[in-house]
């Protein structure tokens, strides 16, 4: 088992940034890559960023690239999302996720509001 914890969501004015993290705990040897979706009002969830186990490969959707940041230190067993130029579209609920090889895992998430 696999459990993870956000944390850093908040209220932030557009323009604005925000830092989550999220700490794996339980047999975190067994995680591959790791990764941050989201869940705007009213919307289905998406992913928005994902890391490879050691770091060296990230991918982002296009609606966050160039203003959000994925990052993970292993031995914290922690990933990262940095957030610039917060939008109020980036206004969602943001669930931390982790692939094992036997299934993938979700945090509770952690709320990100961004007003206009």
């Amino acid at each position: 088992q696999v459990h993870l914890v956000e944390s850093g969501g908040g209220l932030v004015q557009a323009g604005g940034s925000l830092r989550l993290s999220c700490a794996a705990s339980g047999i975190p040897d067994s995680i591959n890559a790791m990764g941050w979706g989201r869940q705007p009002p009213g919307k289905q969830r998406e992913l928005v960023a994902s890391i490879s186990k050691s770091g060296g490969s990230t991918r982002y959707d296009d609606s966050v690239k160039g203003r959000f940041t994925i990052s993970r230190d292993n031995a914290k067993n922690t990933v990262y999302l940095q957030m610039n130029s917060l939008k109020p579209e980036d206004t969602a609920v943001y669930y931390c996720t982790a692939t094992t090889t036997w299934r993938d895992y979700w945090g509770q998430g952690t709320q990100v509001t961004v007003s206009s």
